[in-house]
């Protein structure tokens, strides 16, 4: 791709007005190989040279050297880095040479699984693998088929919803695989975050504590997408050491990375065109010059509407790839994801518009050019999309179409910042206690608990003195069994859900159920009156009831979107940890939250005009979880009186605008965090800012902010200062979460605020 052409045809168009605001060259790199201590099975070492596997880039040569040690091993390296490879290869010669031996494959989605057996097949079968002996096992697989997997084969491919809740509760059926399992491959491990990477590290101890009853003790491979703590992720996850493999080896084309930023239609409010209109027009663009394309957003809503929005302009341009672009999201059957799949990878597509669900290392092919619509959060998933297109050969487009959030327009102002910044850390907390306490249930029902599982989860002789008071678990000859009245306890816990309690959604019109959520994304989103968005078809929720766990909704067509309001206190708990910066001291500690949803606002879709708001009588929502704050000293309050602005506005600006930036050091979405700021909290009596974990126990955002707060002030003043609006934006201070429909705000109290902070402790602002 001539990238540079095109790149000049869009600053020549009619309407362009400096929208590029920056263009990274990234030049090409040659590849780096390397060698294996040992050489491979003859079958194996012919087998990689007949399908072009060989010879084996530096990383690869290096994974497999320390596996073969005897190590458990963590591969973190970019996109098309040839990963897979660095468990494929020791997964099939403990095959070749060590009888029966087998391996776990576990995948965050169902695709990646089916994608891996494909590859499997087409490069292993039968001359290294009989077809018996590979299969997905998860919610797809016929019954019919499952009794025949069990037996016969030795490498299964899954997901950890399906271990959790499908295989280790029924470990005896699977006997023989577990006595002679051999290796765990976790693939994308950096997409175990959070509170779901917090479940799937006590579903992997429950797997390792299984293994060791059945007398077998797997190695664990990982490989993951770059990241700041590959070594300490998968140590969280697994609970051993590992060997850290980050030094890519793999060829890769030149790509240049534009930054768009859309045209500003109103300066004083910084109020900006439409960012999937841009993003739609440069797909257009792109696919009428027959340039291979993916273009990336972040609901599956938007993905239909930029699908909808290209084939409208091409059919405008009368371009003969109008029926060559599809849309690519969940929610669609697995036939036709896996016919949209094949079609892009051999060119029968030429752009698909996809959620982050093509994100992963789906083989979709060689790709030109990639379009982002806005920041996809961190900036691990920003290079994962670019990586979709370039691969290992030729030049590449990547393209980050800003939204008017904050992370967006200052990666927009401060481009070098991203271009230079490390990864984020991928955070999760196996040791949050209400997660804990459900496996523990679920690993008491695999195999009863004894003193000798501390070595699996930690000390947890409170969490099973708290079960056992709890009546769901009863001591009997020294060991923790679930009390009769427990029945088959995994299949209460999603592991992608913090709380444990879940909402289902019914269809009124067919009385049948749609989706199950969490309850605390419930209330927000099912209460009364709300319009939910469902595979993009469009509900109006009529009752949500709490006691029965269940929410009523119609399919109806509706012009607005509705947002709840909500008010939040916090209550401290203790403090944990406490540091001084200049007179401002900020702690680390655990707090409680209450939030109650008062009301919600119903939103025109097209101008988000406010156009009614209807109250709610919802029960007030409690949880602990882990906070850090930082005070504002009595000589800063006086100083924003003297200026005779509003410290209430200013408080709370910088709270907003705090949230905002600190997904530029963890691995989470805004919506991960909550705050609340007071002029005079209760508890202490002096004005506060608090940034809080937003689940029960926490998964550890709140402590990195606190590790890493003298950066955090310092980018949240940068992104409040550079902002070219007169009074705050959504771009600056403005929260599109904000309870109090963003009152009080006051951009210049804050940056008077944060820049005393900043001047206190280290004399300079920049």
């Amino acid at each position: 791709m001539d990238t540079t052409a095109f790149i000049n045809s869009l600053t020549a168009r009619q309407g362009y007005s400096s929208q590029i605001e920056h263009v990274e060259h990234i030049p090409p790199r040659k590849a780096a190989f390397g060698k294996l201590d040992n050489p491979l099975p003859p079958e194996l070492q012919e087998s990689l040279e007949k399908n072009g596997l060989l010879p084996l880039y530096s990383h690869q040569a290096e994974a497999i050297n320390c596996i073969r040690s005897g190590s458990n091993v963590v591969v973190a390296t970019p996109s098309a880095s040839g990963k897979s490879l660095c468990y494929n290869i020791p997964v099939l010669e403990a095959m070749l040479t060590k009888n029966g031996s087998c391996a776990l494959y576990l995948f965050p989605t169902k695709a990646l699984a089916q994608d891996q057996l494909r590859k499997l097949a087409e490069n292993y079968c039968p001359d290294i693998l009989d077809y018996r002996q590979a299969a997905t096992f998860d919610g797809d697989t016929p019954q019919e088929e499952r009794s025949e997997i069990k037996k016969h084969a030795r490498i299964l491919l899954t997901n950890p919803d399906m271990l959790h809740v499908g295989i280790m509760p029924n470990h005896q059926s699977w006997s023989r695989f577990m006595r002679r399992l051999d290796y765990v491959i976790i693939d994308e491990a950096h997409s175990y975050r959070g509170v779901f990477g917090s479940h799937v590290g006590l579903v992997m101890r429950r797997l390792r504590r299984l293994c060791r009853s059945y007398g077998s003790n797997p190695r664990f491979i990982l490989s993951s997408a770059t990241i700041a703590n590959p070594g300490e992720h998968a140590e969280t996850l697994s609970g051993l050491p590992f060997e850290v493999v980050n030094k890519d080896g793999s060829p890769r084309g030149g790509r240049d990375f534009v930054f768009w930023n859309p045209a500003i239609m109103d300066e004083a409010k910084n109020i900006r065109c439409s960012s999937n209109g841009d993003a739609a027009s440069l797909f257009a663009e792109l696919v009428n010059d027959g340039i291979r394309s993916l273009a990336f957003s972040r609901t599956r809503r938007l993905t239909e509407l930029i699908a909808k929005y290209t084939k409208q302009k091409l059919a405008e341009f009368d371009s003969p790839y109008v029926k060559r672009v599809k849309a690519y999201r969940a929610g669609y059957l697995p036939k036709d994801r896996r016919q949209i799949e094949q079609e892009l990878a051999d060119g029968r597509l030429t752009g698909v518009a996809a959620t982050n669900a093509l994100e992963l290392g789906i083989d979709i092919g060689d790709l030109e050019a990639t379009v982002l619509t806005g920041y996809p959060g961190t900036i691990a998933s920003t290079w994962q999309q670019a990586g979709r297109s370039g691969r290992r050969k030729g030049n590449s487009l990547s393209v980050l179409v800003a939204t008017n959030n904050p992370l967006d327009q200052y990666f927009m102002r401060h481009p070098d910042y991203f271009f230079s910044k490390g990864f984020e850390s991928a955070l999760t907390n196996t040791g949050n206690p209400y997660i804990l306490k459900a496996h523990l249930l679920c690993a008491a029902w695999e195999s009863p608990l004894s003193a000798n599982d501390n070595s699996f989860f930690g000390d947890i002789d409170d969490f099973i003195a708290e079960l056992e008071e709890e009546c769901l678990l009863r001591k009997r000859l020294g060991r923790w069994h679930p009390a009769p009245s427990i029945t088959y306890p995994a299949q209460d816990v999603n592991i992608r859900t913090a709380s444990g309690e879940n909402i289902t959604l019914i269809d009124t019109s067919t009385n049948q159920p749609l989706e199950t959520v969490d309850v605390n994304y419930a209330l927000f989103q099912m209460h009364a009156g709300a319009v939910y968005l469902h595979q993009g078809e469009t509900y109006l929720v009529s009752e949500l009831d709490l006691k029965s766990q269940t929410a009523y909704a119609e399919p109806k067509k509706a012009s607005y979107y509705t947002v709840a309001n909500d008010l939040t206190d916090l209550h401290i708990l203790n403090t944990a940890e406490r540091k001084i910066f200049g007179d401002v001291e900020v702690c680390l500690g655990q707090v409680e939250v209450t939030t109650t949803i008062f009301s919600y606002k119903k939103k025109a879709q097209l101008t988000e005009e406010v156009i009614g708001e209807e109250g709610l009588d919802l029960p007030p929502q409690q949880f602990p979880t882990v906070s850090l704050w930082f005070d504002i000293p009595a000589s800063m309050i006086d100083n924003i009186n003297r200026k005779k602005l509003d410290f209430a506005g200013g408080l709370h600006a910088v709270e907003h605008a705090a949230i905002a930036m600190l997904p530029l050091f963890a691995m989470c979405d805004r919506n991960d965090i909550g705050g609340v700021s007071t002029p005079c909290h209760p508890d202490s009596g002096k004005a506060q800012v608090f940034i809080y974990d937003g689940c029960p126990g926490g998964v550890g955002i709140a402590e990195k902010g606190y590790q890493l707060i003298e950066e955090l002030w310092r980018t949240t003043f940068n992104l409040v200062a550079d902002c070219p609006c007169n009074e705050g934006c959504p771009g600056c201070i403005q929260s599109p979460k904000c309870g109090n429909n963003n009152q009080p705000l006051d951009k210049e109290a804050a940056l008077v605020l944060l820049e005393d902070i900043l001047k206190r402790r280290m004399g300079s602002i920049r």
